[in-house]
């Protein structure tokens, strides 16, 4: 298995051991890098936005779509600048974008609720007595004692 987020044989995006999105289905966008770099920034188109539309989807299904537009709205984008070239920043917007997808397709369990025990109870409680009773031994004496 190909680790998440990179594409296998390059030709689909690997999500997580059972989704695997076709690469048509994700939109490549270039365009020029901000930032320093001389001649070589202004001239080459090396930013790589890599744009998911997950109704627009043939893999997910209708509960993975729902829970992505959930937590990440219906228009999933990743984008990368970091490397000089367009294919390395190409590579890394899909990893990234794969990583988001992974991370919102996670089905998180739900949490059981639980008591404390009698004994934490009871120690509980056992301190707060000795507490009011360190405060208590603090006060002034009444005029009655």
């Amino acid at each position: 298995m190909a680790a998440q987020g990179l594409t296998d044989g390059g030709d689909q995006l690997v999500v997580n051991g059972r989704v695997r999105i076709p690469l048509h289905e994700v939109e490549l966008r270039v365009s020029r890098s901000s930032g320093p770099g001389g001649q070589h920034a202004n001239k080459t188109e090396s930013r790589v936005e890599a744009v998911f539309r997950v109704w627009d989807s043939e893999v997910l299904g209708p509960v993975q779509k729902k829970r992505v537009d959930g937590k990440l709205g219906p228009v999933v984008t990743a984008v990368s600048q970091d490397a000089r070239s367009q294919h390395r920043n190409r590579e890394l917007a899909l990893q990234r974008l794969g990583e988001r997808l992974a991370d919102a397709l996670k089905v998180e369990r739900p949490r059981k609720p639980t008591k404390p025990s009698a004994a934490a109870k009871q120690k509980r409680l056992g301190e707060k007595r000795k507490r009011a009773d360190v405060k208590q031994a603090r006060r002034k004496p009444s005029a009655d004692e």
